[in-house]
């Protein structure tokens, strides 16, 4: 390639969402480049949900392995199994599973480079000149673009500098996880399920989110995440690790990086540039979830930038965020919500863990993540639910 080459649209951010979005677009015949960091593996439990599998045709061999039960423990230790009836959790190891998503996207007719991303300039024409730095190289790269879809994560630098409105306006939690090699049969203790997901609601593992052990087969993801810049993740990954016997096993990798908690107010700057994944801010509150809500930024990016290559019309690049807030708004402004009450104290974290013993509880919450949709069919469990909760916030249920 030369600098004067023109793209449809120039990708930057080869994670769910840069990936997911170069692919749709490539399949619909434009030209696409799409630029990585290299190397760079994002700290991630790794939970897809069985939507995501169906949605975005993900094969069963990327899963390394299959949650069928979900632990939550409370600060005093008591903990509540949630079995996933009918069903199971994906897990993906996102070093694997992010080169997949590039390389099928490269497979659709992308281009791809790998390389730090630095610079957003306008050229005389109206075209937006994309610059990076290869890995390994003391020679600048650049390409020309159409359009732009900057997803290269929390705190974008595509955002800021595409001139975005509002990026700098949203909430993070620091997350930090180590991959460890899975005991041996021998190792392991009596607890231990390799097909169970332990989520971990207690002060001392973080005093505003969660702690997690996550299966990935032959591994697993011990991580936290926290707000609190004066919390040391990597002091709280050890006292995990130690507490669920796991401080002997050997480490593989150690990832951190910030996660937003909120949709940013914006996601393109009214010309040519739309944002996706965490670059626009769509992690769940709450779960931390992330990965489907990436896929389907960059599937929504997509979408709207084919209408803006068709129709010439930048209003275009306003449906992305419009659409998706018109069918997962909702979820995140209840989960954000939950997040603020819930994990606000060790009292609070202890009923909440007593919320999801309720039967009711299990299986609303489970049908609404597996299937990305509030499950409305059950009124009276609504009901039920509905008068619990206030019990628990009122503090007359009993603990």
């Amino acid at each position: 390639m030369n600098s004067d080459d023109i793209y449809d649209v120039v990708v930057i951010g080869g994670g769910p969402a840069g990936a997911t979005a170069a692919q749709e677009l490539a399949r619909q015949g434009h030209s696409v480049l799409l630029l990585d960091r290299e190397g760079r593996i994002k700290p991630c439990g790794g939970a897809i949900p069985p939507r995501l599998i169906r949605d975005f045709d993900i094969p069963d061999h990327m899963l390394v392995a299959k949650a069928q039960c979900a632990r939550m423990i409370a600060p005093s230790s008591k903990h509540v199994d949630i079995p996933i009836e009918n069903g199971f959790v994906g897990m993906v190891d996102r070093a694997e599973f992010d080169e997949w998503l590039r390389e099928r996207a490269r497979g659709a007719g992308a281009v791809r480079q790998s390389g730090q991303f630095t610079q957003l300039q306008r050229d005389a024409d109206g075209t937006t000149r994309v610059s990076w730095q290869p890995k390994g190289s003391r020679t600048p790269m650049s390409a020309r673009a159409r359009s732009v879809i900057g997803a290269d994560g929390a705190r974008s630098e595509v955002a800021r500098q595409g001139g975005v409105p509002g990026a700098e306006k949203t909430r993070y939690v620091f997350a930090y996880h180590e991959i460890v090699r899975a005991p041996e049969p021998a190792e392991r203790s009596a607890d231990y399920d390799g097909a169970r997901c332990d989520v971990y609601y207690q002060g001392r593992f973080s005093p505003d989110f969660y702690g997690w052990v996550f299966p990935h087969g032959g591994t697993l993801s011990v991580g936290t995440g926290s707000a609190d810049k004066g919390f040391s993740l990597k002091g709280s990954v050890a006292r995990m690790r130690k507490a669920s016997g796991l401080d002997g096993l050997e480490t593989l990798r150690r990832e951190g990086a910030p996660i937003p908690m909120k949709p940013l107010p914006r996601w393109d700057n009214g010309r040519d540039l739309v944002l996706a994944g965490d670059a626009a801010g769509v992690v769940a509150p709450a779960s931390g979830e992330g990965i489907y809500y990436a896929m389907l930024g960059g599937q929504l990016a997509a979408q709207s930038v084919h209408e803006l290559l068709t129709t010439g019309d930048p209003a275009s690049l306003k449906l992305a965020r419009k659409r998706f807030m018109r069918e997962h708004g909702t979820v995140f402004r209840v989960l954000g919500i939950m997040q603020w009450f819930w994990y606000g104290s060790e009292k609070r974290r202890e009923r909440f863990v007593k919320i999801c013993e309720d039967r009711d509880v299990q299986q609303l919450t489970f049908e609404s993540y597996m299937n990305k949709k509030l499950v409305r069919k059950k009124p009276m469990a609504h009901v039920r639910i509905f008068l619990k909760d206030v019990g628990h916030l009122l503090g007359m249920a009993r603990v």
